[in-house]
Parts: C-alpha cells; sequence; structure tokens
C-alpha cells in the first residue's frame, strides 16, 4: 500500500468521478484507475461502484476512507514538523473560522500574522462549526475559530471571548429609536434568518424558545452577508454578531437588555495532535487580537 494511491482513492472519493480526479491531481486518468484498481486488489475488495463515468464509494470504501485521510493527514503532519526545523521560515498553516469571524476578525489577525511571517503558506476555509470541526477531523485544518461548546471528544478547545449578539434594523424600523430590548420584543418580529447549522441561528431560536414563543421568519436560508443584505434592504430585522454591524452599511444596532444574547467563540485544534510553530504563532496572534477588542 503506497501513500499516492491513499491519495489518488481519497480524491476519487472527493471527486466522485475518476476523469475529475485526475485533473485535480494533474496526473492522467489512467495513472488513477491503475492506482486504485491495484489498492483494491491489495485488500481484496472494491472500494467504488462504478457506473456511466460516476465513482460512489462502496460499504468497503466507507470504512477504508476514513483511515487513509488519517494516514495521509498524519504524513502531512509529520512533513509540517520536518519544516519547522527552519523556524517560521516557511510552511503551511490551514485556518478555519465562522463566516461572521471570517468578516471581522480573521482579516486583521492575519495581515499582522503574514506581515510577520511572510514565507507561511496561508489557507482558510469558512464554514460554520459543525462543518469546520469535520474538517479538522478529516485532517485539512490545523485550527478552527469555532463557536462554543464543541462536544467532540477529539477537540482540544480554548475559550477566546464572549460576543454580544444585536438587532439590526434599518434606521426607519420602529424599533430603530430603542437603546436596549429584551428577547420578547422579537415576538411576531419579522426576522431575516440564517440557514439550517448556523449557531446564530441556533441561539436566536433557543433564546426565543425560552422566552416562550417561536420566532416569525420573514426570510430564512441565508448566509452572513445575505442576512445582511436582506436586512438593509428592510426585509426584517436580524440577531447578528455587533461586530459584523460596522461593516454593513445602512442598519442600526441595538443591544439586548442584561445581555440576554451572547455567544462564545473560541479555538478549536485536534488533541491527538499538537499545534506546530506555525499554528501556535497564530494562537498567540488572536489572543492578542481578542485582547485588544
Amino acid at each position: 500500500m503506497q501513500l499516492h494511491q491513499l491519495r489518488y482513492a481519497v480524491c476519487v472519493a472527493d471527486q466522485r468521478q475518476f476523469t475529475r480526479a485526475a485533473a485535480a491531481l494533474h496526473v492522467a486518468q489512467p495513472s488513477v484507475s491503475s492506482a486504485v484498481h491495484d489498492l483494491e486488489r491489495e485488500l481484496g475488495v472494491e472500494l467504488f461502484h462504478r457506473s456511466r463515468g460516476e465513482a460512489a464509494p462502496t460499504a468497503a470504501g466507507e470504512a477504508f476512507l476514513p483511515w487513509a485521510r488519517q494516514v495521509l493527514a498524519d504524513c502531512e503532519a509529520g512533513r509540517q514538523a520536518v519544516r519547522e526545523l527552519l523556524g517560521l521560515q516557511g510552511g503551511r498553516l490551514s485556518i478555519g473560522a465562522t463566516p461572521s469571524l471570517a468578516t471581522h476578525l480573521l482579516p486583521g489577525v492575519l495581515s499582522r500574522y503574514h506581515r510577520l511571517y511572510p514565507k507561511v503558506e496561508l489557507t482558510v476555509y469558512e464554514a460554520g462549526s459543525g462543518g469546520l470541526v469535520d474538517r479538522l477531523e478529516q485532517g485539512h485544518l490545523d485550527m478552527a475559530l469555532v463557536i462554543l461548546p464543541i462536544g467532540a471528544p477529539w477537540v482540544d478547545t480554548e475559550a477566546l471571548a464572549q460576543e454580544e449578539l444585536v438587532l439590526a434594523v434599518v434606521p426607519t424600523h420602529p424599533l430603530a429609536r430603542r437603546r436596549a430590548l429584551d428577547v420578547d420584543d422579537l415576538r411576531d418580529l419579522p426576522l431575516v434568518m440564517f440557514r439550517e447549522g448556523y449557531n446564530l441561528r441556533d441561539a436566536t431560536f433557543a433564546a426565543c424558545r425560552q422566552a416562550g414563543f417561536e420566532p416569525t421568519l420573514a426570510l430564512e436560508g441565508l448566509e452572513m452577508d445575505g442576512v445582511l443584505a436582506h436586512a438593509g434592504a428592510g426585509l426584517g430585522a436580524a440577531v447578528v454578531p455587533r461586530g459584523v454591524i460596522t461593516a454593513a452599511g445602512g442598519l442600526v444596532a441595538l443591544p439586548f437588555r442584561h445581555r440576554a444574547l451572547v455567544r462564545h467563540i473560541g479555538l478549536a485544534s485536534r488533541r491527538d495532535r499538537p499545534l506546530h510553530q506555525a499554528a501556535a504563532a497564530f494562537v498567540t496572534e488572536v489572543r492578542t487580537a481578542m485582547m485588544a477588542e
């Protein structure tokens, strides 16, 4: 069993097609087919159903592929450790962040980090906390800025800060002149809502249900930019982090009394893999940024 066979099999699984996998790997398609076939022969099972140009993992493939991803991730971690013999004069850092944190926290952190360590190659992946944890498990991320809590036992988390959630409305909204709100003020108020899987959606629903009502949705299923744009167009109000309002022209931020709606920002990494030097330096920059806010 060879690393390139594992890499090719994982890419076929991701691309769902041998031809697309070959293009992504920048190799000839017969090379991919041959490598996967040799791997299947060694294992004694077929890893993929092949039908009309498509390739879907078999039951054996579904069982084997997570292990293949783990082996590849561990090998990359080993290469990264060797690169650290050069200090922070090279290497790569893959970071995940939720959309709101990627918008108003990460740019400043990465700008300073890049100035300090210009030879570290940076990659950013944006998703909800659940998606980021999945990417961590697959070995695609070194760490992620997430919303706590995270329940996976294999994840190490570090709490960084609380972030206040506010109600974003246009200046002409009936509530716009209020100095502060109660959660009950959201009762029967049309809301522009995030898609399922967003922590902000879950936090809003939980607060409303604790107050004894279900939120009224004017529109749902959006990402951060869509929520801000539609709230700015007057379609409805939106519960968002205070920090994103500065970048969303035309919206007023209304706080909730007693900080009734907050979320907890944290760093997540794999418990079984110590942070390499480039990742540890990033953690330092994030802590510095959060202390300055």
